[in-house]
């Protein structure tokens, strides 16, 4: 039986950075059932608008012209304005060539004081989405008063110039596949990096060169035009788990143009790919044992025993998934890597852990269509068997240009043995990333490094006691990196905390993008 939908909003806001397990990646994304369709050429054009020259600032003469180029809002969607935006595609070389941008803005419903720029994770994640789909849930009534919202697809993202990897019937078939249980490593480390070098050859082949320039560094300086482009002398920014690492970079390279960024569920620049896997093992761990305990404590629960005999109960089901995948009532097969990826999905968002309850409930029985609902959403798949955006090439093309990674088989083997500690449940299936990006075109040209932002107005850094999928102390990591980091606490489970927390967050952010009023530094709520 498939379950109802997850509460508004509530599909997760960054994608652990795992990779090929199983047969295909473990990589979880934000979910979002809703095609986006405005009339095109069609549109009536609500304004044509241009930089005010005061926000501008200084620029290279290279530049200049993607910052006074003229952008047409189009209505879309009954109450929004659409436009597409040019960029460069290389920063180094702006002359070369151009690429697109889609942004998405809903007015102020009172005088607006300015614009707040939002991206809702990733790397992947469809800022038009979050702002057509979810806009009552990552805004408050009383910031929508105040400030137009303003959301965008980073470049490689969905509808601004995309990256193409698989096509939807491809998607859907390497989702059903597995490696043959049991067989000897060299045959799986085989297959897996078979499976990674066709994949990276699809993504270069249908990409082209956009699939090198997708890194974070130029979405950051993406969103310097984009601020100009709405005429605000400074960067306002409300950005979840990977948009904080987006919202941190920009401020490091323009700090002199920051204005009141919030920077929620944050990501540690300073952590290589491998422990910033291993950090999100035991977020995940650390959840799976709240989400049982809490299931334990209400009716009709399928864990007995404590929650360590709750937790090997799951693990459990794990392994018999993985020696023989389920069939969903669509005929679809159901392999452990989706199934795993179905599992975590509700694990951002406490509110969604009975619908979990529900989905484990009917595959002990045999039945997995409810964990490939959840799978579905995650990968952004439709009931008619189409993919609402790129969410998952997209992540792996940024990923695998912000980070180097490890291809060699012995430390990556090491690497299991620490995931496997740090999170017995999930340990495995987050393990390997290495194969993933080894055969990529590109070579990475980021890497981890903190993050300062000397001399930037205060940033507000908020972390959640229980996030999963961006842990606790990676948010005091980045707010003791920036000079002018302001640190907020929210004592709860889930990913991210603006808009699904409770009034003390609510108020102290509106109050800090609508006043000025800048949090305590340590408040917990």
């Amino acid at each position: 039986m498939t379950p109802g939908p997850l509460s508004p909003g509530t599909a997760p806001r960054r994608r652990p950075l795992g990779v090929f397990a199983a047969s295909a990646a473990v990589v979880l994304g934000l979910s979002g059932c809703t095609l986006f369709s405005p009339d095109g050429a069609d549109a009536p054009v609500t304004g044509v608008e241009t930089a005010d020259p005061a926000a501008i600032g200084e620029v290279a003469g290279d530049l200049r012209g993607f910052y006074t180029q003229e952008v047409r809002w189009e209505d879309c969607e009954e109450s929004f304005s659409c436009a597409t935006i040019e960029v460069p595609l290389d920063y180094s070389d702006p002359g070369r060539s151009s690429i697109e941008l889609s942004a998405i803005r809903s007015d102020a419903t009172g005088e607006a004081q300015g614009t707040v720029l939002v991206n809702p994770g990733g790397p992947g994640g469809s800022g038009v989405n979050i702002v057509k789909d979810s806009l009552d849930y990552v805004t408050s009534e009383r910031l929508r008063e105040d400030y137009d919202i303003v959301g965008f697809d980073p470049r490689g993202v969905n509808r601004s110039s995309a990256v193409e990897c698989y096509t939807d019937a491809e998607q859907d078939e390497a989702r059903q596949e597995s490696y043959p249980p049991g067989a000897p490593e060299e045959e799986i480390l085989a297959l897996m990096t078979a499976d990674a070098q066709e994949y990276a050859d699809l993504c270069a082949e249908r990409t082209g060169e956009l699939l090198g320039f997708v890194d974070t560094e130029s979405a950051a300086r993406d969103m310097d035009i984009l601020r100009a482009l709405v005429s605000d002398p400074k960067l306002n920014f409300l950005g979840f788990s990977y948009g904080t690492q987006l919202g941190a970079t920009y401020a490091d390279l323009f700090p002199e143009r920051v204005g009141r960024l919030v920077l929620d569920g944050a990501v540690d620049p300073s952590l290589s790919n491998e422990n910033i896997t291993l950090g999100q093992a035991g977020g995940f761990e650390r959840a799976v044992r709240a989400y049982v305990a809490a299931c334990q404590q209400g009716a009709d629960c399928p864990y007995t025993g404590s929650v360590d005999d709750g937790v090997r109960q799951i693990q459990d089901l794990f392994a018999a998934v993985e020696r023989q995948p389920l069939t969903a009532e669509d005929g679809r097969l159901v392999p452990i890597s989706t199934f795993v990826q179905g599992f975590i999905l509700p694990l951002y968002d406490n509110g969604n852990w009975p619908t979990l309850t529900q989905a484990v409930t009917a595959a002990l029985a045999g039945d997995p269509t409810s964990m490939l609902y959840l799978a579905d959403l995650g990968a952004e798949r439709r009931p008619d068997g189409t993919y609402a955006s790129n969410s998952t090439a997209a992540f792996l093309a940024v990923t695998c240009l912000d980070y180097p990674m490890t291809s060699d088989p012995a430390q990556m083997r090491a690497d299991e043995q620490e995931l496997v500690a740090a999170s017995p449940t999930f340990g495995r299936f987050l393990a390997y990333g290495g194969i993933t990006c080894a055969p990529w075109k590109y070579p990475p040209v980021l890497g981890p490094a903190p993050l300062q932002a000397a001399g930037a107005d205060p940033i507000v850094v908020i972390g959640t006691t229980g996030d999963p999928a961006t842990p606790y102390e990676w948010s005091t990591a980045l707010a003791g990196q920036l000079e002018s980091g302001v640190h907020v606490t929210w004592q709860g489970e889930g990913h991210t905390a603006y808009g699904r927390s409770n009034d003390c967050v609510l108020d102290l952010v509106d109050s800090y993008f609508i006043d000025g009023t800048v949090p305590a530094d340590g408040t917990r709520c």
